[in-house]
């Protein structure tokens, strides 16, 4: 069997045509499709309840408030049943229509195998630029790679999904912590659509939310660099005394009022960027040790169906 996961926000007008294509898509395979109800305040749930009492393979489930996307997948995977999983968004960006390409490479042997968009039609330029720049960090940063243009689909083999569940972390990216766990993985690529109906939830607050904790969460290096420049700010104050001390003895008076105030500004300024910094890996680090639940789940169309 094949599990199809997919997180949905705000998706009751997409929902209907996402089954349709499923169920042309996947003729001839034995599947399931997850939907996971990130507390919309639409009708989505009540679309994916009436799609399910009319296909036993349809499952939705509802969680208790707006979790986020990440989590709502991790709840789709701990309640699959398949030998694979396949992620895929409810916004028809993605096409079902891939899922058995994605299927065909895991048959090969490939226990991750992810959907690379070869454009990024729709997308403003600065969701273009703000993609770039998040990939570009982790590169650089983590060591991770990630393909440039995003990933937004993955299909997972279910000892893959088995060592994912086993993480217990509450703020990370998904899709880099797949990048970062290894097994074989390769990548079909595909033409991502326009949305049709809806607005995206990917606001640039979630996504600079995501993209401090994917940092966090794999790189130590902010903090390495907060340490060098602790310590050429330290020189620099040095050298600076150093000159103020041998003007002083020279009999020319030391710089202003002005001079001071640039340099106490300056680094001020720094201290406060540093505490920030800090108080980010502080924060998530006091989260994870409250080991609160990723999700709570509110209702299931299989309690009310069984």
């Amino acid at each position: 069997m094949i599990s199809i996961v997919t997180p949905a926000f705000r998706e009751a007008e997409n929902l209907p045509q996402m089954y349709e294509r499923l169920v042309a898509a996947l003729a001839g395979h034995d599947w399931e499709w997850i939907v996971v109800d990130d507390h919309s305040p639409d009708g989505t749930f009540a679309v994916i309840t009436n799609i399910a009492n009319s296909d036993q393979r349809v499952r939705g489930i509802r969680l208790s408030r707006n979790f986020g996307a990440h989590p709502a997948v991790f709840c789709g995977i701990e309640q699959a049943k398949g030998k694979a999983i396949a992620v895929l968004a409810a916004d028809l960006e993605d096409p079902p229509e891939m899922i058995p390409a994605l299927i065909e490479q895991w048959r090969l042997g490939w226990q991750v195998v992810w959907g690379v968009r070869s454009n990024m039609r729709g997308d403003s330029l600065l969701a273009r630029a703000f993609s770039r720049a998040y990939h570009q960090l982790m590169r650089r940063l983590a060591g991770i790679e990630l393909p440039e243009t995003g990933a937004d689909v993955f299909f997972i083999d279910r000892a893959v999904a088995d060592a994912l569940l086993g993480f217990g972390e509450r703020h990370n990216d998904l899709f880099v912590l797949l990048a970062w766990m290894g097994f074989r993985q390769t990548s079909v690529q595909y033409e991502k659509a326009a949305r049709i109906h809806g607005q995206s939830g990917w606001t640039l607050a979630r996504k600079i939310d995501l993209l401090v904790d994917s940092v966090s969460s794999f790189s130590y290096k902010p903090i390495r660099y907060m340490s060098v420049a602790g310590g050429l700010t330290a020189m620099a104050g040095f050298l600076w005394a150093c000159m103020v001390t041998l003007n002083a003895l020279m009999g020319t008076p030391p710089p202003g009022f002005s001079a001071l105030m640039v340099a106490v500004l300056l680094l001020g300024g720094m201290q406060m960027l540093m505490m920030g910094v800090l108080g980010e890996y502080l924060w998530r680090t006091l989260n994870e040790a409250r080991q609160r639940p990723r999700y709570i789940i509110e209702d299931s169309t299989r309690e009310r169906n069984p």
